[in-house]
């Protein structure tokens, strides 16, 4: 560490509030910044030769020991006159920046980010060929000297004498220049752009006394750092901060930039292109200007010809050969953009990758530290994504509804594996952009995903989808799927429901069905067909606070605010927005047999060291019990001869659930089997109105249902996708939740009609009076027979009533009529009779 000198005038903070030497931070007033004299640029000049001289008779080390004042200067540029030896000595090396990489979940590559494109790697994995051009063309005395070039800096002091109007001659040595290129970088890290642009200025000073003043500044940290570490340590470390072009820093970076190779395997014509680059890298940049490039090598092929690196013969075919022959350019994509070529469509993958960077804690406490790691930390970053499953995606959305559709309409999709929540693909019908530009078909919004990641365009109501949060809902509280409920029933008052998080308030309401007027009806039937007043029913039955919370427990919140859906009647058809990602979230726990992952997006994240961090996990959990989540599977599978009737079945287990907003402005289908969970919506993100009857990628509708554009979707990418795999099938769920349990039904036999249903009703079954009267000995118009005396809740009993006692007949000896006995058939349920 720099020694104080005996008072704070010897002391600086840098521009991250270090104590260093030179630098002072806001609000440190004038009076204590150095007392010492002002001094001309003719004296700092004075002062350098003071320096050289010195340097030339007892030597560098001796000279920052025996000259009794230099230059220093401060953020102001004032010179002021301060021991040498108060100057820094120790140089902050901070981690270079590096770029970082997103790979797919195979190791292919779909993006790379930067703030400096740059890979470190050690001297060994560096030519020798490159190692001898940069010595020869920067610091042929590398080897020799102890930091400063005496001999270099003896000339370049004089001719600043000599000529004080021209430009100053270089004679930094590699060290120096590496120095040099460190201050550069900590001014870079500065908080604002005014401080880091006054950083750069100060470190790069090449004229006047100020550039004397950083000269020797650079000349002391030079000489300590010299004695610190090795020749080979410092060589390695200036190949890896320099830069070798525009946006190329490092030998690596440049070796694969110019010649799509590593930088231990150039050879000595690919390495002298390289070397000439840095004297200035934007002049002498091969792809920008090959000829100016040319001419630079040339210069350098000779001083490595001229130094003994190589032969008359390689000088000779070097000069000879035209630099763009040699070049094998790999272009330097950064962003998003570039990850489509790699993979289909997977730019909106890789934006959400790094979204969930920016935004998640487990990669920094603050916004600012998590994007510096992005773009400067090095970080290989392995993601979830399927490159086969993705491509097919990006098909399948397409296929349907082209980009940039005239009619307005998009498809996206979202693909999770169960049990573990891995997002396998992510598509949607349009070209990613990193930021929109109006163009038809072009956009930068990630319609699979809403908040926080996006501020605008966030969602689509989930319509008849969301009913499935009902049904679970409905089972939790221990409901069958057997049970019967009112399909029929028109208008709701708010009064109906219950819903103690919150205050309903308001009078009655009606709910129309898609299918027509509807009727009493199994909990199955209504699930199959998507019943709207059906569910409605349901959720008279429950606690509509309650439905929001299971939804949210699977991940399904707001996709504008993050918070659970508004527990209000018209929520329970999905009236609010979410995300084909949560969707396919949610869903995925059904398939799972009742386990909830987090969809996540990221696999593993390495630094530039190849350390491990931490990254979000799935917090895979059993979210819902087994057995429900079997009797979700068993519901949502009876979809086929519902509502996707006109889709027809895969060849293997699916489940899934329609889904269509009021007005058909949004068409859903979220299906999957065991492997794959998959959610497909159809919407206009642009305006709330209605795809009915528009002509879509080139196809006339009329009124379009979940099951049109969304569900054949779904099944195009299934079947593709499980295509050739063992696709196993769900477990069944348990009689109780199927059929419901079986209690006591009031023996009604003897009633008038009125008083049997009645009393049915009152144990909550339903009553239906058969068409044909029978034979019986209770009086006529009575209820001669019930169907059973134990059923499910629910359950609908037949009455049969009596013709009278005139009608009864003879019974054959071991025979007997139904009376009630608890044998019945079940009418009306399409189930089996008491086991």
């Amino acid at each position: 560490m720099c020694r104080s000198g005996g008072g704070p005038g010897g002391r600086f903070t840098d521009l991250r509030g270090r104590v260093r030497g030179g630098h002072y931070p806001e609000g440190v007033s004038s009076s204590s910044r150095p007392r010492g004299r002002q001094v001309s640029a003719a004296q700092a000049i004075g002062l350098l030769v003071s320096f050289v001289l010195v340097a030339t008779l007892g030597g560098v080390v001796a000279a920052g020991l025996a000259l009794p004042a230099v230059a220093a200067v401060n953020t102001a540029t004032n010179l002021t006159v301060t021991g040498f030896d108060e100057l820094p000595t120790e140089l902050d090396q901070q981690d270079l920046p590096e770029k970082s990489t997103i790979l797919a979940a195979d190791g292919t590559l779909l993006a790379t980010f930067y703030a400096q494109n740059r890979v470190v790697v050690p001297l060994t994995d560096i030519s020798v060929q490159l190692q001898n051009a940069v010595i020869a063309t920067e610091d042929k005395r590398f080897y020799e000297h102890t930091g400063v070039d005496v001999t270099g800096m003896t000339r370049a002091a004089i001719l600043s004498v000599l000529r004080p109007d021209e430009q100053q001659q270089g004679a930094s040595t590699i060290t120096q220049q590496y120095v040099k290129n460190v201050l550069i970088e900590e001014a870079l890290n500065a908080d604002t752009t005014a401080e880091q642009q006054a950083g750069v200025a100060a470190a790069t000073e090449s004229q006047g006394a100020e550039g004397y003043a950083r000269k020797l500044r650079e000349a002391k940290l030079a000489i300590t750092l010299e004695q610190q570490e090795t020749k080979d340590q410092i060589l390695e470390k200036y190949l890896n901060i320099a830069p070798f072009g525009s946006s190329v820093y490092g030998a690596e970076t440049a070796a694969n930039r110019y010649f799509s190779k590593s930088a231990k395997d150039l050879t000595y014509l690919e390495a002298a292109t390289i070397a000439g680059v840095t004297q200035n890298p934007s002049k002498y940049d091969p792809v920008s200007d090959p000829e100016a490039s040319q001419g630079r090598r040339d210069v350098v092929l000779g001083l490595m010809h001229e130094q003994g690196y190589i032969t008359d013969e390689e000088y000779t075919t070097g000069i000879a050969t035209p630099l763009a022959s040699t070049l094998v350019v790999s272009e330097v994509k950064q962003g998003c953009q570039s990850a489509n070529d790699a993979v289909a469509g997977s730019a909106y993958f890789c934006d959400y990758v790094t979204k969930v960077i920016v935004n998640d804690t487990a990669f920094g406490e603050t916004k600012a530290e998590r994007q510096a790691r992005l773009y400067k930390g090095g970080l290989t970053i392995t993601t979830t994504l399927n490159p086969s499953l993705q491509t097919m995606a990006d098909q399948q959305v397409k296929a349907t509804v082209s980009v940039g559709d005239p009619s307005g309409e998009i498809q996206a999709m979202s693909v999770v594996e169960p049990g573990t929540g891995q997002i396998k693909a992510m598509a949607q019908s349009t070209d990613y952009v990193p930021t929109s530009t109006g163009v038809a078909g072009q956009q930068a919004i990630n319609y699979n995903v809403g908040y926080p990641y996006y501020t605008v365009n966030q969602g689509f109501q989930p319509g008849s989808t969301f009913k499935a949060f009902t049904l679970l809902t409905w089972l939790e509280a221990g409901h069958s799927l057997s049970e019967v409920v009112n399909g029929g029933k028109g208008t709701f008052n708010f009064s109906d429901f219950t819903a103690p998080c919150t205050t309903l308030s308001g009078g009655s309401f009606k709910v129309a069905n898609s299918e027509g007027t509807g009727s009493m009806m199994t909990v199955q039937d209504a699930t199959r067909n998507s019943v709207n007043r059906a569910f409605m029913s349901m959720a008279t039955q429950l606690d509509l606070c309650q439905i929001m919370q299971n939804a949210a427990d699977l991940g399904v919140t707001s996709a504008k605010t993050g918070d659970n859906f508004s527990a209000v009647p018209s929520d329970v058809l999905g009236t609010d927005n979410t995300t084909p990602l949560a969707m396919a979230g949610a869903f995925a726990a059904f398939a799972s047999g009742g386990i909830y992952c987090t969809p996540i997006a990221i696999l593993a994240v390495t630094d530039a060291n190849g350390a491990e961090l931490t990254v979000p996990s799935a917090n895979c959990n059993q979210a819902i019990d087994t057995d429900v989540a079997n009797a979700m599977n068993y519901a949502l599978s009876k979809v086929w001869t519902g509502t996707m009737k006109s889709v027809g079945a895969p060849d293997f287990a699916a489940a899934g659930k329609t889904g269509t907003s009021n007005n058909n402005e949004y068409t859903w289908f979220v299906g999957y089997t065991p492997k794959l969970s998959t959610a497909v919506v159809l919407a206009n993100p642009d305006s709330f109105v209605t795809a009915n009857y528009k002509v879509i990628g080139g196809k006339k509708y009329g009124v379009v249902f979940g099951s049109d554009i969304a569900g054949p979707t779904w099944k195009r990418f299934m079947v593709q996708a499980l295509d050739g795999q063992d696709n196993p099938g769900f477990t069944d769920p348990s009689d109780k939740l199927l059929y419901g349990e079986k209690v006591s039904v009031p023996s009604v036999i003897g009633s008038t009609v009125d008083v049997a249903t009645k009393a049915l009703k009152d144990a909550g079954f339903t009553a239906k009076v058969a068409d044909t009267p029978v034979a019986s000995e209770v009086p006529a118009g009575l209820v001669a027979t019930q169907s059973a005396t134990k059923a499910t809740a629910g359950s609908v009993i037949t009455l049969t009533l009596s013709a009278g006692p005139a009608a009864v007949q003879s019974v054959p000896a071991g025979d007997s009529a139904s009376q009630g006995n608890g044998q019945g058939n079940g009418q009306g349920l399409g189930l089996p009779g008491d086991r």
